[in-house]
């Protein structure tokens, strides 16, 4: 998800902020790291194509964007000469995200990674790693047909290309899945999360090559049950009760409140497991799942309280909603909306500490 258009965010939050999610992402990256060279071993085991063709989606533009590339191409090069196979001569990388991402920072970013490529895997064949950029929805067509061999997602998956339409009228007050459904709320997310992954998983299935390998990593749910669901959600619920507050102000309108619901939708296993056998375009090889603390931070690198870790999830929260916020109520108000959000998941850490419930992967498309 782009979080680089944050333009009215003070420097100091807007540091923060990217800091603080980009340690999250790094978090679960490196939680899923295993799943992912296990995924690169099957697939090198029938050997590797001259040039190797990978795309990561919805790859963003802060310092995680080529963390995973080099994750990727260290773990093919490394799994080759374990097994004494032939590595791939080339590797053409595909970075992709949405038209509004920042490209040029992922850019700029390319000098290093060529340096500790180089380091990893020596200077001829970092010389042969290929990168560009994708503009573009993984929702829609983004490459030929039968041209990839593998392709990575981290926390993309998991946000909707809509908000789906029905809840104007039937989520008012809320910009959830709330604790008390209201009817038609939680069926209206899933059926928007159904359509959306199933043109994911079609689109896909169009442009990888047969046996090709794929690895979604997504936030996602403990419980079948979304009303008893004591995961991550609870931030966003935390999120609405703040909005709130700024309505009660008079900061906001509370019409512009009522029309505000957020475009993801975290899904269960079960769920997951549905709708690709429904596609039919995949087999599942691996699916796990693992939880990580909404503070991600290192227990030794500073004392932790309610507070601080209140600050730092809520600026991990703001580097990611933010833009839509500003888009949708103005940015006038942003860091006292987020000031006050710290302030309601502090003393919500005083009961228990939320957790990202994640979902991670390993598909084969199937022969045609």
């Amino acid at each position: 998800m782009d979080v680089v258009n944050v333009l009215h965010m003070n420097a100091e939050n807007r540091k923060c902020s990217y800091a603080e999610n980009s340690t999250l992402q790094k978090t679960v990256i490196l939680k899923a790291r295993k799943v992912l060279e296990e995924t690169i071993k099957d697939y090198g085991s029938h050997g590797f194509p001259q040039c190797f063709k990978l795309a990561d989606l919805g790859c963003s533009s802060g310092p995680n964007s080529l963390f995973l590339i080099a994750n990727i191409v260290d773990g093919v090069h490394a799994f080759c000469q374990k097994k004494n196979l032939k590595a791939p001569d080339e590797y053409q990388v595909f970075l992709n995200d949405l038209p509004n991402n920042d490209f040029n920072a992922v850019f700029k970013m390319t000098p290093q990674f060529y340096s500790n490529l180089e380091n990893e895997i020596g200077p001829e064949k970092s010389e042969k790693c290929f990168i560009c950029g994708v503009p573009g929805s993984f929702y829609k067509r983004l490459f030929p047909s039968d041209s990839l061999h593998f392709v990575h997602s981290s926390y993309s998956v998991h946000w909707l290309s809509q908000v789906p339409r029905e809840l104007l009228d039937i989520n008012k007050g809320n910009i959830y899945i709330p604790k008390v459904n209201p009817a038609g709320v939680y069926e209206a997310y899933f059926n928007q999360f159904t359509r959306d992954f199933t043109a994911f998983l079609h689109m896909r299935s169009e442009e990888m090559v047969s046996k090709g390998r794929m690895v979604l990593t997504l936030i996602g749910r403990s419980t079948a049950d979304p009303a008893c669901n004591n995961d991550c959600c609870h931030l966003y619920g935390l999120l609405a009760k703040s909005l709130h507050d700024m309505v009660a102000e008079g900061l906001i309108h509370e019409e512009d409140f009522n029309s505000f619901n957020l475009p993801i939708y975290t899904s269960c296993t079960d769920e997951l497991k549905a709708i690709i056998e429904s596609e039919n375009s995949f087999t599942i090889d691996r699916l796990e799942t693992f939880e990580v603390n909404c503070d991600t931070r290192d227990e030794n690198e500073k004392i932790k309280s309610d507070e601080s870790s209140g600050r730092f999830i809520a600026n991990t929260i703001r580097a990611v909603m933010e833009p839509m916020l500003a888009s949708h109520f103005g940015n006038t108000f942003m860091d006292k909306l987020f000031e006050r959000y710290a302030m309601h998941v502090t003393e919500h850490l005083s009961r228990e500490e939320p957790k990202y419930f994640n979902i991670v992967i390993s598909l084969t498309k199937k022969c045609k």
